[in-house]
């Protein structure tokens, strides 16, 4: 007779996955919120619109700007937090191919895009930047775009690839996380078409969501087999 049991628990190294992620997502969101309300419900300028109404924005509203770019880079200190935690996790997990070091990586450059993201915001906000206010809004966009969009892509299928093949998450769980993964890579696009900008809010706040859920899914330890 075959039955499961669990391996002896030892200390987790490091924190919770699934609080990381809602932290992560709380940051980001909260920055959306508080920086469109410190606005008086004007939206974020797309960095694809006319100068004159872009360069009004950051000249009236350098709070809102300000505020928005700090909680933008402070999602990004549990955002490596969450990469190095899930890495280690797989590694952990007896996972010996590329995928916890691609999950690694990824999740790496896409917290330091984010941060870079935030902190030129911040630079936005300040009287000193507005004879810079265009280039710096398209470096920012790219930074908190697709700079950090196209790597969370790799964090994802770093974590979906060897959950599928291991066993270590359901499998539409993982199938889910390689669609938006998928996407993720795809938003590589808005570089070159405007009309693929779409693209990023999809893949970056489904992909938050999936980090949340295989936060709390991801197992502490592989179950074994005992005869």
């Amino acid at each position: 007779m075959v039955t499961q049991t669990t391996a002896p628990r030892t200390a987790q190294g490091g924190p919770p996955l699934g609080v990381l992620g809602v932290v992560v997502t709380a940051l980001f969101v909260a920055g959306l919120v508080l920086g469109t309300a410190l606005a008086g419900g004007t939206p974020f300028p797309s960095p694809f619109g006319e100068a004159g109404p872009i360069v009004a924005y950051f000249q009236d509203h350098t709070l809102a700007v300000r505020v928005g770019g700090a909680f933008q880079f402070a999602a990004a200190i549990p955002l490596a937090i969450y990469a190095a935690t899930a890495s280690s996790r797989l590694h952990h997990l007896g996972i010996r191919a590329p995928g916890a070091t691609i999950a690694l990586a990824g999740g790496l450059l896409a917290a330091t895009f984010l941060a870079t993201s935030g902190l030129i915001s911040w630079t936005l906000s300040e009287p000193g930047a507005r004879d810079f206010i265009r280039p710096l809004q398209l470096l920012a966009f790219a930074a908190g775009g697709p700079g950090h969009v196209v790597p969370l892509g790799l964090l994802l299928a770093g974590i979906a690839v060897p959950g599928l093949l291991a066993g270590l998450l359901p499998r539409w769980l993982a199938w889910a996380g390689l669609a938006v993964a998928a996407v993720a890579e795809l938003a590589t696009l808005s570089l070159l078409i405007e009309d693929a900008a779409y693209l990023l809010p999809v893949a970056r706040f489904a992909g938050l969501a999936w980090l949340i859920a295989v936060g709390f899914k991801l197992p502490l330890h592989r179950p074994r087999l005992n005869a």
